[in-house]
């Protein structure tokens, strides 16, 4: 178990995507994804309000009521879910009024009284950020949300939040969530990891796997794939990136572990990384996810890796 930043939410270190439910998982394998995670010992869901409202026919919303839908039927214990604001098409942007609205929304979709963990989804550059802050202080202190946090902010907006909140007083964000992995790394490390340890928040990436491409699954740029990530995940199969595969694969097979495994227990090791994101689109993918909990990479491994994927920044 880990902790995330500063809070009491304590976490197996892997957070289970929940952006496919309601778009490449239908409702019943949702369930399947889900009781397997919790199955195997997982407990922290992440999820936002705008998921899935690409797919046609959706209009966002769809992976809250999934979620909150097993929740109800389940009745899971110590679960922590993650949810997010900004980009529902009916609640877009970062006002106070609204953030409040979109979280009345996402309780009442989730089943559940109060939100564990909250994020700014993306930064809302029309909202004065001493107003998005102070609505979501507003939400802790009437019990809708436990904690805030931020994802996709730059380390510069983070330090205003934060300077915000202990002007007024406020609960500081205690996670942040970006875009990192094997594959994308460098502005993550270079200023929001700094932005972390300062202030002891923790790191929850997305995109931990690069849309599949740290699976090993395509090996060619022009890969043929039935998920509507795989174009860009193919995408990454450059030279470099097949050479960093390999190793992931080396490594992993000295573990008895898959490439993806092997490329979720690196993120895991980096400087406060609490929890990486992966999402599982069939019931089969949830193990590898979990096994990556408890693999533990030597540091001759990490560096290696950590060489390897210089070469393949994209």
């Amino acid at each position: 178990m880990t902790r995330i930043g500063s809070s009491d939410l304590d976490i197996v270190p892997l957070s289970l995507g929940g952006n496919v439910f309601g778009w490449t998982a239908d409702r019943d394998t949702s369930f399947d994804v889900l009781d397997a995670f919790h199955a195997g010992g997982g407990n922290f869901i992440d999820t936002a309000d705008a998921y899935s409202a690409w797919v046609p026919g959706n209009s966002g919303g769809e992976s809250e009521t999934l979620i909150g839908e097993w929740l109800a039927s389940r009745k899971p214990e110590n679960v922590v879910v993650a949810t997010k604001v900004s980009q529902h098409p009916e609640f877009r942007g970062l006002r106070a009024k609204n953030i409040r609205a979109a979280a009345e929304a996402s309780l009442a979709r989730l089943g559940v009284d109060t939100i564990d963990l909250y994020y700014a989804h993306f930064d809302d550059a029309d909202t004065p950020l001493e107003e998005t802050v102070a609505g979501f202080a507003d939400l802790v202190s009437d019990g809708l949300v436990r904690y805030v946090a931020v994802s996709n902010y730059t380390a510069e907006r983070i330090r205003e939040w934060i300077s915000l909140a202990e002007a007024g007083g406020f609960d500081l964000p205690v996670a942040i969530q970006p875009h990192y992995n094997l594959v994308h790394r460098t502005e993550v490390e270079r200023d929001i990891v700094p932005v972390a340890e300062q202030y002891g928040m923790s790191l929850v990436p997305y995109y931990a796997l690069a849309s599949g491409f740290l699976t090993g699954k395509y090996r060619t740029p022009d890969a043929a794939g039935d998920s509507p990530r795989a174009e860009g995940a193919a995408k990454l199969a450059t030279p470099a990136g097949i050479a960093l595969i390999d190793a992931l694969d080396e490594i992993g097979q000295a573990h008895g572990a898959s490439i993806a495994t092997t490329a979720l227990a690196w993120l895991r090791a980096q400087p406060t990384v609490a929890a990486p994101i992966a999402s599982a689109s069939k019931v089969e993918q949830v193990a590898d996810l979990l096994a990556s909990t408890s693999l533990e990479l030597s540091a001759d491994e990490i560096a290696r890796l950590s060489q390897a994927s210089e070469a393949a920044q994209g």
